[in-house]
């Protein structure tokens, strides 16, 4: 792989990098060792489908490694000549206890290691030259497999005065367009992925004067020109606008360049601010908030979108509300980062697969089998949640080391993952979890076993994070955050965990020494990985007893 020429030009083109080369070649006896190729047959048949379809490194259309190989190249890709975390790591893939997110899958080790899934975006200004530089960062990403969220509030809406030109703005409507023509021309990873374009989520607020064309844009009726159907449509909605609703009050639309500063804000501020321009008659429109509210859900039974995040909630509960106002989420909802003209927010994901944690009581861990399968035995069975606890520290580690040696495609999101240093564990294969142990998804036995899993996983990742501030410091823009002045998230939630851990502890642990990560838990759909592992996807419950899917 690493001396591959090219057919068409002759060139060399090695899908292995120089570095992580040198480094097998260095280490091959060891490595080779490691290997264990037996586990290949634990995946089913579905699960090395999506690998050989999409994971494993292909020459001229011909798979070039086995699944064994692609885990020891993320393990080195990721720890380098760190030899015994490259071990450790590798185990812990190989034997199923957790999976690194796709573009971690794919490109690790590879000349463009391009780790990360996620990246948000804030449109650069609200000119060509702003659109056009935002285009090109979208493409650019998604070229290198990443799934975008990009918020559009700033753009002004139709029939507002352009001074440059001394005309009017078309709106949001044909520059979301030229977004949805570039979704569709990019393939995502490269294609990687056979037929999947670039994924954008474009969030807009409700205050906004284009909201009801917003609103349209995916539905399959009107005016083809009116319509924008590849992008995925989000609405960051602040207070206020349910205040709105409930009291059946109305609701004042605005142009960002007439009543600027709006998407700058939440909280008192926004509501201060609104309520100011509103007093001032700078609303465009004034509607009846519900009927805005009306067309938000007819837009949800046609198209199953816009989905919606509540602004002031978002900004209120983010350990990173002290870097400014937060303005979107990305495509799948997992991550809420601020963002800036001059940051593209970016997160590095890995998920724990839970039904490995399910164990038979009395069966030594050597003997314990790969897969259980049922709840038959669930009498006999629990939950680990000391080994939990282990792979979520090293998991932590892990995706703090991503962010220094990842590739990224735009510098923007160096700029943004370097001091904030964001990272998002999440899980697949919840409900399994719960059929293991012979509990129904709403019980309350399945209720306290989600806290006390996600309690656990919480817990370990700020020590883990701890621990690493420990020796490499603080992430740069700890002094400030809420983490920083001892309010962690069961604080935010008016919740009080569980005596399982030592929180006490931890808490004096992280006032002396900060933490290395703003960023920790990550709740992401798994799509992909959850088929590899043979899970249900992430958190969801089953949706039917017996189902198809195409790989």
């Amino acid at each position: 792989m690493y001396f591959h020429v090219s057919e068409r030009s002759g060139l060399k083109a090695p899908l292995i990098a120089d570095d992580v080369y040198a480094i097998i070649m260095k280490y091959s006896a060891q490595l080779d060792s490691e290997i264990i190729y037996d586990r290949d047959f634990d995946y089913d048949y579905f699960g090395f489908k999506t690998l050989e379809r999409s994971y494993l490194l292909k020459v001229q259309g011909k798979v070039v490694e086995r699944p064994q190989h692609m885990l020891m190249r993320v393990a080195v890709g990721i720890h380098k000549d760190d030899i015994d975390s490259v071990i450790k790591t590798y185990h812990l893939l190989s034997q199923r206890w957790f999976t690194h997110a796709s573009p971690t899958l794919f490109n690790a080790g590879t000349p463009r290691p391009q780790l990360s899934s996620c990246f948000l975006i804030c449109l650069k200004e609200d000119s060509i030259e702003g659109i056009y530089d935002t285009l090109k960062e979208c493409a650019v990403i998604s070229k290198s497999a990443g799934g975008i969220g990009v918020s559009v509030h700033n753009i002004r809406a139709t029939g507002s005065y352009i001074r440059g030109t001394n005309g009017t703005s078309n709106g949001i409507v044909p520059m979301l367009r030229v977004f949805n023509d570039t979704a569709r021309y990019v393939d995502q990873g490269g294609g990687k992925r056979k037929d999947v374009h670039s994924a954008f989520a474009v969030y807009l607020e409700p205050w906004h004067a284009d909201i009801f064309e917003f609103l349209d844009l995916r539905k399959n009726h009107g005016k083809e020109e009116h319509h924008a159907r590849d992008l995925f449509y989000a609405l960051w909605v602040p207070d206020l606008f349910m205040q709105r609703v409930q009291s059946n009050g109305t609701w004042s639309l605005f142009c960002p360049s007439e009543s600027p500063g709006l998407a700058d804000c939440w909280g008192e501020e926004f509501e201060d601010l609104y309520t100011k321009y509103e007093r001032e008659g700078k609303a465009k429109k004034v509607v009846q908030a519900q009927n805005i509210w009306f067309e938000i859900l007819k837009s949800q039974i046609e198209t199953g979108t816009c989905y919606m995040l509540y602004k002031d909630t978002c900004n209120r509960k983010s350990n990173q509300q002290n870097l400014g106002t937060i303005k979107s989420s990305n495509l799948c909802t997992e991550i809420i980062e601020y963002t800036s003209p001059s940051e593209t927010a970016v997160c590095n994901l890995a998920s724990i697969a839970l039904p490995h944690y399910v164990k038979e009581k009395g069966v030594p861990k050597e003997a314990q089998p790969t897969k259980l399968v049922g709840s038959m035995g669930s009498k006999n069975f629990y939950f680990d949640f000391d080994k939990l606890a282990e792979v979520t520290s090293i998991v932590t580690a892990n995706l703090n080391k991503i962010i220094d040696v990842n590739y990224y495609p735009v510098e923007t999101a160096k700029r943004s993952n370097m001091p904030h240093r964001p990272i998002g564990i999440g899980v697949q294969g919840l409900a399994d979890t719960f059929i293991l142990l012979g509990m129904s998804f709403d019980s309350p036995e399945a209720q306290q076993l989600n806290k006390d899993i996600f309690e656990t996983i919480y817990y370990h990742a700020l020590k883990a994070s701890c621990e690493l501030a420990v020796k490499e410091g603080p992430y740069e823009t700890y002094n400030g955050s809420p983490i920083s002045k001892g309010i962690i998230q069961p604080d935010m939630w008016g919740v009080k965990p569980s005596d399982r851990w030592d929180w006490d502890a931890l808490r004096a642990m992280i006032a002396n020494n900060g933490v290395r990560n703003s960023l920790l838990i990550a709740l992401m759909p798994t799509a992909s990985t959850s088929q590899i592992l043979g899970n249900n996807e992430c958190f969801e419950p089953y949706t039917s007893n017996i189902y198809s899917r195409g790989v």
